[in-house]
């Protein structure tokens, strides 16, 4: 399969396009130097040169916090550059798969979200990626929508790496204990979207995360005991670290056996560092 990868250079692009070549694909790999999504004729010719047969949206604007002071940069990219690949998608028969995210949701809700569950993002980021989903939505049918969370990996900057780095340098710890997720090894979101694909899953909306759940804090003081450091944590409220984006409370998905445990996931990333 030919395959486009929007994001190459990222942290989750950085894992997945090598393991798609390893599986026999033909990788077509992307950032921002060779393909600005938000440049509709520059997305069309692209696409209409390469004739993917499926598309892998993994650009994206991430930046939780400052996306509330550039709600017009975020907007563009995450809503019309995905509006576009979509377009471009159709317009060669392409199949996408668009990669968002757990803040789609508000946190309100005391048991797992599903992919069933209504939406209803609490800050600009979340919205954004949302808007990104609708116009997947609405541009063509052949689409996967993968929603993950909490996302780290070797080739970026990301939680697990910020704690060890902290631990070595601070007597103790302070992390906040009152927001809930589920961790997600770029490893493992990867051979989850690779499987989705080759398995010609039905065109919808998944789940790809890490499984069960944790919060901040616990899941801080699993990555030293894993990485064999003994530096105190403690757990704080969310209102003893304030920031400029309103993040959900509870935001754990239900991913139908699609990941390994967090736990697993997170042992296989300390012992590979």
């Amino acid at each position: 399969m030919k395959i486009l990868v929007t994001g190459a250079n990222g942290m989750l692009g950085k894992d997945l396009c090598p393991l798609l070549e390893k599986h026999g694909h033909e990788v077509i790999k992307t950032d921002i130097e060779d393909l600005n999504i938000r440049n509709k004729p520059m997305v069309m010719d692209f696409v209409k040169a390469n004739k993917p047969d499926l598309i892998i949206h993994g650009a994206a604007y991430t930046a939780v916090d400052k996306a509330e002071e550039e709600k017009e940069l975020a907007y563009e990219v995450n809503y019309h550059g995905t509006k576009n690949l979509a377009k471009a998608a159709k317009e060669v028969d392409a199949k996408i798969v668009y990669i968002s995210t757990d803040y789609v949701f508000d946190g309100t809700k005391e048991t797992p979200y599903t992919p069933k569950d209504k939406p209803n993002p609490k800050n600009i980021y979340g919205f954004t990626k949302l808007e990104g989903e609708l116009a997947v939505q609405d541009e063509t049918p052949k689409h996967y929508i993968v929603r993950t969370s909490w996302l780290y990996g070797k080739n970026g900057k990301n939680f697990v790496e910020t704690m060890i780095t902290l631990a070595q340098k601070n007597p103790k710890l302070k992390v906040v204990a009152d927001q809930f997720g589920c961790p997600t090894y770029t490893i493992a979101l990867a051979e989850g979207i690779i499987k989705l694909i080759e398995d010609n899953a039905k065109f919808g909306t998944y789940h790809i995360c890490g499984g069960g759940q944790t919060n901040w804090c616990d899941f801080a003081k699993k990555i030293l005991e894993f990485a064999g450091i003994n530096t105190p944590v403690e757990p704080i409220n969310t209102t003893g670290f304030p920031q400029l984006a309103i993040r959900p409370k509870y935001a754990v998905m239900d991913n139908e056996g699609r990941c390994p445990s967090w736990e697993d996931s997170l042992k296989q990333y300390i012992e590979r560092r």
